[in-house]
């Protein structure tokens, strides 16, 4: 649809890059659909601008997105550097906005308000899971946006700490919107469980789960390490994610440890099969190494299934005291050791998925779209 025939203007133009949903399938992927759903459905009184490239995917991904107040406007794929400079300020200045709202990086140059969401800075804090080229450029770019939005928000308390502390960004600058989990979608049984495990090979409760892009920050390598010294008798090993950079390592730690017929890659899961791995699994684990929220565990617990985790990042912030079995990452025994205990210890599995679920109703997405609704509001006037 062409920006410059609209309907009748509403009190506030939004516009929203919405590239990562022409991408892989990761956390600001799920956040930008999950969370602007929702705001869209709560602001009749806005207007939104939905800038991507694949625009037939919205209706398929939620009716929100074909509302009444919502255009969505074609942004050609192309390079960050584009997409920020050239794109996203043109799409501006056409659309007449009032405000642009962007993950991570700020466009410019734009005249309307710009907000933007950091997910994590750990490109900061743990370099070393990062290219160089990356983590120089983040540096430069997300201090800029955190220093030059008008607001900013991330998706942990853990985060806005990190971003104040390494941007000198004044905390009230910063507001926090919690990733969610869907209860109705993953918490409540489907009658198509059976045939979604049936086409994958799994049963119910046979399988041990880890669910991220294979990257070396989240340990898939140290969990099949830590998976190795178990019994034979142990649940196969499921890792759900897609190759990202560096994901040799899982594959090669599998060939040399003989773990080819425990140990499987799903890296073509859909968004519609993953309630039910996650449900019928026996044990959730995810060992990773920095996180700034960890949506998979979130998701794990509100299906009510065991999680394994870490002492790292965000996560002993999300799981809170007692609703998850908590590992360091680096050590492969302990690793090990929480997952014999898990497997072998039906009581506590049934403890830490009842403690999982509840403390999992937290963090709502409802909650977090409220928060972000009422900002928008806030500069209508």
């Amino acid at each position: 649809m062409n920006c410059r025939n609209q309907p009748k203007k509403r009190s506030l133009k939004v516009g929203i890059d919405f590239h990562v949903v022409d991408g892989k399938f990761q956390g600001s992927r799920s956040h930008v659909i999950e969370l602007f759903s929702r705001v869209i459905a709560i602001s009749p009184e806005i207007e939104f601008f939905l800038f991507l490239d694949k625009l037939e995917l919205l209706p398929q991904i939620s009716p929100a997105f074909a509302a009444e107040n919502v255009h969505a406007i074609r942004m050609a794929a192309a390079d960050p550097l584009r997409r920020y400079y050239w794109q996203l300020p043109m799409l501006a200045r056409r659309c007449e906005l009032d405000v642009i709202h962007t993950q991570y990086v700020l466009p410019w140059p734009v005249a309307c308000k710009r907000v933007v969401t950091i997910h994590d800075i750990l490109f900061d804090s743990n370099p070393e899971y990062f290219t160089p080229i990356f983590v120089a450029r983040s540096r430069i770019l997300m201090r800029r946006a955190a220093r030059h939005a008008d607001h900013v928000f991330t998706v942990s308390n853990f985060s806005r700490g990190e971003i104040c502390r390494a941007f000198a960004v004044p905390e009230q600058k910063v507001s926090v919107i919690h990733n969610g989990a869907d209860f109705h979608r993953f918490a409540s049984p489907d009658r198509e469980d059976g045939a979604i495990l049936e086409r994958r090979g799994l049963s119910r409760e046979g399988y041990i789960l880890s669910v991220g892009r294979l990257e070396p920050r989240k340990n898939h390598e140290g969990l099949i390490r830590a998976y190795a010294l178990l019994d034979k008798s142990a649940p196969p090993l499921i890792l759900v994610g897609q190759r990202d950079f560096r994901f040799e390592g899982v594959f090669r730690a599998i060939r040399e440890l003989g773990l080819g017929d425990r140990v499987h890659v799903f890296g073509d899961v859909q968004d519609a099969e993953l309630p039910a791995l996650y449900r019928n699994a026996v044990v959730f684990a995810f060992p990773t190494f920095a996180e700034g929220f960890g949506m998979p565990a979130v998701e794990a617990m509100a299906a009510g299934t065991p999680v394994l985790t870490s002492n790292a990042g965000a996560l002993t912030e999300l799981v809170g005291p007692g609703g998850a079995e908590i590992i360091d990452p680096h050590n492969i025994e302990d690793i090990a050791a929480a997952l014999r205990t898990l497997l072998s210890d039906p009581a506590l599995r049934a403890r830490l998925g009842a403690a999982g679920r509840e403390r999992a109703r937290q963090f709502s997405w409802e909650s977090s779209a409220k928060i972000l609704h009422d900002y928008y509001l806030s500069l209508s006037g």
